[in-house]
């Protein structure tokens, strides 16, 4: 039996609803700065560890980052629905801990992944051009690069040097232990408009995003190995709590 009470479907839990002031203000903070001609993305996203526009905070402050607004509020949309079931079973520490964790392995599994793409490409250009994509020096790029294949060289630039921003690993995370928790939850869909188990949308969503990732399209610039990484770090750890019946304590 499904451990959510029907009774709290609509409280918005204190946890969360922090995280969607904070994410909110983050984002407003972008417009302001951005209309001053400063992108707070440049420091506060997350880019690759080989970047010269890597910053260790980035870790932390990337899934407070978001690219407009309907990634900001698919995200917290997201959150409110989910966020507030595990809120309510393990308390806000134990929460913001999991929401962070599952973060953290989101993008850890983006950036392995990513760092087998650039494997697969940097033998195929000058080691130079290499040198100065990790070092975002784009005339020396185009200095190089005059007779070497373009198409690789803006894959691996964009590999090495494209930035990961938003709290969509977490939110994964979140449908993970919702997977484990609330399995048979009914949600009603509005696309198409039909009542479906919440084990059956995420295991759907999940291969969606596996599909996806291998597909690998050049016109996609959505991170879906970090919802991966997010969702199979969210199911494990709950496993584990459960396992190890460290469910109601952190």
């Amino acid at each position: 039996m499904d451990h959510y009470r029907a009774s709290n479907h609509n409280a918005l839990t204190p946890m969360v609803k922090n995280l969607i002031i904070i994410n909110a203000l983050m984002f407003l903070a972008k417009l302001v700065f951005g209309e001053q001609g400063l992108d707070l993305d440049e420091s506060l996203a997350l880019f690759n560890p080989a970047s010269a526009m890597f910053r260790p905070w980035q870790i932390l402050s990337h899934f407070f980052m978001h690219a407009n607004t309907l990634h900001l509020f698919m995200n917290m949309f997201g959150l409110f629905m989910f966020g507030r079931m595990l809120e309510i079973r393990w308390g806000a520490k134990r929460f913001l801990f999991f929401y962070m964790a599952t973060a953290f392995f989101a993008a850890l599994l983006h950036f392995l992944v990513v760092q087998y793409q650039i494997s697969t490409l940097v033998n195929q250009i000058p080691q130079g051009i290499y040198d100065a994509i990790k070092a975002n020096d784009i005339a020396r790029i185009q200095q190089l690069a005059v007779a070497s294949d373009g198409e690789v060289i803006a894959k691996l630039y964009g590999l090495v040097n494209g930035p990961v921003l938003g709290a969509s690993g977490a939110i994964f995370g979140i449908l993970g232990a919702c997977y484990v928790l609330f399995p048979n939850t009914i949600l009603y869909l509005i696309f198409p408009p039909i009542p479906i188990r919440l084990k059956v949308a995420v295991t759907l969503y999940g291969l969606y995003e596996l599909y996806r990732g291998l597909e690998n399209s050049p016109t996609d610039n959505v991170a879906h190995f970090a919802h991966l990484g997010g969702l199979v770090a969210g199911i494990i750890i709950v496993k584990y709590w459960n396992k190890t019946r460290r469910d109601s304590f952190f």
